[in-house]
């Protein structure tokens, strides 16, 4: 009977091996999950040195194989995957902390992240858009979020060159649009004169359409003034730290405020923007610190776990940051439905923190990580647990034989 007993074992033993197999199989599609594999210990019946006889297998033992999974992008605002070490804080419907390597989330009706199944994801929220991620990780909520009001142009500046070979008379234009109090766009435009060699007049003009009871087809100025450039082509007047002063004595037409722009002529390491060099006059480029009335077109998750607000004008606002878990011995959690994890009686108490500290990974947006489970490897242990499983039954098989045969001895 010893036979029978040690080949059933090896049938219990490789039937939990092929649920294992099936079990990776079924999963590689699943966003997060760690393959299992399977560890046997033999059974011994020692009588002495000389006679050791096996017992089958002793216990099946299950291994969880936390090896990094491929990153897929998925460009859904709120997929985030974890490259290298580190779980996904979560909160379950009874109030529990569980831990997860799938980033799946989505809003619920409550305005909470949380995970596909509904547990709540973990994390900091801001205050006044920075997150302090030193404290205790909480359920991630957006804010009511409403549109931002406009903001005036203050300052704008032009950067430029003027012609150092231009004849007396030759003209430049340079537009550049700014923003009113009410969010309106205002384009003004830079028209500059050669008046000698080295110097140049300005004047900063708004269609006078723009500006109440304006003539159509006519422009309003808004700054009048000079320039003089040295015989390196360099600003020498107006000196460093005196901007040019661009306002309307007539209330605008779409009945903002006035207008009161600092036109700085040199950047902020004193450098001039407007140039008097020997090529031909042309723009480069522009700048101005005044936005229009912006909505919230959506939120999203970005690198490092960081959410925001995305604004119509393309700006952002950081509303939170999600809490990432570094378990030290990870094979130590307990699997539980949901893809999640919870902590068993030999984990080394998961520290939280946020992404890329504390020997924690990286945090990627729009990604999800992939299952880690090998097509090839378990197709190759599913081979061999079948065979390993028709060889224990063919000894049943054989057992069964010898006991007929003895049976049907006569006395």
């Amino acid at each position: 009977m010893g036979s029978f007993y040690t080949a059933l074992s090896g049938l219990q033993g490789d039937t939990t091996a092929l649920d294992v197999v099936g079990d990776n199989l079924a999963n590689m599609n699943t966003y997060g999950f760690k393959g299992n594999s399977v560890s046997f210990e033999d059974a011994m019946n020692a009588v002495s040195a000389s006679l050791q006889i096996g017992a089958g297998v002793g216990s099946t033992a299950t291994n969880r194989n936390f090896t990094q999974g491929n990153l897929q992008t998925t460009n859904q605002p709120l997929d985030m995957a974890i490259q290298g070490e580190g779980f996904f804080v979560v909160q379950d419907s009874s109030g529990a902390t569980e831990y997860t390597r799938d980033g799946s989330f989505n809003m619920n009706a409550q305005g909470q992240l949380v995970t596909a199944t509904g547990d709540l994801v973990q994390g900091w929220m801001a205050a006044n858009g920075v997150v302090n991620p030193s404290g205790a990780a909480s359920t991630i909520t957006v804010p009511l979020l409403t549109p931002r009001p406009p903001v005036a142009t203050q300052n704008m500046t032009i950067s430029a060159n003027l012609n150092a070979n231009a004849a007396v008379g030759d003209t430049f234009a340079a537009p550049i649009q700014v923003y009113d109090s009410l969010g309106n766009a205002q384009t003004l435009t830079a028209n500059f004169t050669n008046t000698g060699p080295g110097a140049w007049s300005y004047e900063v003009d708004i269609p006078s359409t723009d500006i109440t009871g304006g003539k159509a087809g006519t422009v309003t100025s808004l700054a009048k003034g000079t320039l003089s450039f040295d015989s390196n082509g360099n600003l020498t007047s107006p000196k460093a730290g005196a901007p040019v002063t661009v306002t309307n004595a007539t209330a605008l037409a779409d009945g903002a405020a006035t207008l009161s722009i600092n036109w700085n002529v040199y950047g902020s390491n004193n450098a001039p923007t407007i140039t008097g060099y020997s090529q031909a006059s042309a723009a480069s480029g522009s700048t101005q610190d005044g936005s229009p009335t912006a909505t919230v077109t959506g939120v999203s998750l970005e690198n490092g776990g960081i959410m925001v607000a995305n604004y119509s004008d393309g700006t952002q606002q950081t509303l939170a940051q999600v809490a990432l878990a570094n378990v030290a011995n990870p094979d130590s959690l307990i699997a539980t439905d949901n893809n999640n994890y919870v902590t068993g009686p030999t984990t080394i108490t998961p520290t939280v923190g946020a992404a890329g500290t504390g020997g924690r990974g990286s945090l990627v947006g729009q990604s999800l990580e992939a299952s880690n489970v090998d097509m090839a490897t378990e197709f190759t242990n599913l081979i061999v647990f079948q065979q390993g499983y028709e060889a224990n039954s063919k000894v049943l098989s054989t057992v069964q034989q010898m006991d007929q045969t003895l049976l049907a001895i006569n006395p």
